[in-house]
């Protein structure tokens, strides 16, 4: 016999998961279509009921955004422009209707290669909180998603937040995704670049990339090119000779590898326009 749980507190959602196996229920907008006609197997934590999971607060070294944060709570929070890239992925996490209801968390543990707000979040050098009944542990998002549908939580862990540091809320941010249509679609490829800019020059620079490899992937060689450059309009074309060697894309019914590792390169180069003032963050259909 499976069980269905909604507890009322954090810690009863923790004693549970110290004591059975769970699959944790957040907004539902990917767990309902997964499940499909199959029966339940499963035991539910629906932690729909923990107010205290949703929300976003602004601390003296970090951003905390509660697992349980909707996306249209990202794009209606007043945040710095480092978080514009996470705002423009967060419009574009299915319709309307699913930004309403779908959480944060739960767009990382489902660890598909296409999620928008990885590379946001990447570029941001987020961390993720993950408590269990007997402790919390810290992990930056990148070693915490493992590959297509993988990651790093441990039996009776569960996200609680996601962190930003507050030296990596500086700056400015573009996110463009593109796809086969202008909405309603899951990415061919999507980019994400923070730019800091000192002295008319690029100080520093984050730049991430997904659905391109089985994870998102930050650009190191991107990055490295790009700091010390003038912030121009010529940023386009550094970027555009820069290696970059951490992609692998896959070829399916969207792209071919071929097609991806040419689009990657290209949307990075309007993202990094577009954190710099001379473009325009978008979804390129």
């Amino acid at each position: 016999m499976i069980r269905y749980a909604k507890p009322t507190t954090v810690d009863e959602a923790l004693a549970l998961l110290g004591e059975d196996r769970w699959r944790v229920l957040a907004g539902g907008t990917d767990f309902y279509p997964a499940q499909g006609a199959k029966p339940f197997r499963d035991n539910i934590l629906d932690i729909n009921g923990l107010a205290v999971l949703r929300g976003i607060v602004e601390t003296d070294d970090h951003w905390r955004i509660g697992a349980r944060t909707t996306w249209t709570d990202i794009v209606r929070h007043p945040l710095p422009a480092a978080f514009d890239a996470l705002k423009a992925a967060a419009r574009e996490v299915g319709s309307v209707q699913i930004q309403n209801v779908a959480s944060v968390a739960g767009n990382l543990c489902n660890a598909s290669p296409a999620a928008d707000g990885v590379p946001a979040l990447l570029v941001l050098e987020a961390e993720v909180e993950l408590r269990s009944a007997k402790a919390t542990r810290h992990l930056p998002l990148g070693e915490f998603i493992l590959g297509n549908r993988r990651t790093a939580l441990r039996p009776g862990e569960m996200v609680t937040a996601i962190r930003v540091p507050k030296p990596s809320a500086a700056g400015a941010s573009a996110f463009v995704k593109l796809g086969a249509r202008r909405y309603l679609v899951i990415s061919i490829a999507m980019a994400a670049a923070r730019l800091v800019i000192a002295d008319g020059a690029v100080a520093d620079a984050a730049i991430a990339v997904g659905a391109c490899s089985a994870v998102a992937r930050r650009l190191a060689g991107v990055e490295t090119v790009l700091r010390g450059q003038p912030a121009t309009a010529a940023l386009a074309d550094a970027v555009l000779s820069a290696p970059i060697d951490e992609l692998s894309p896959i070829g399916d019914v969207r792209g071919s590898a071929e097609y991806r590792q040419g689009a990657g390169r290209e949307i990075v180069a309007r993202a990094v326009r577009a954190a710099v003032g001379l473009g325009e963050s978008k979804v390129a259909a």
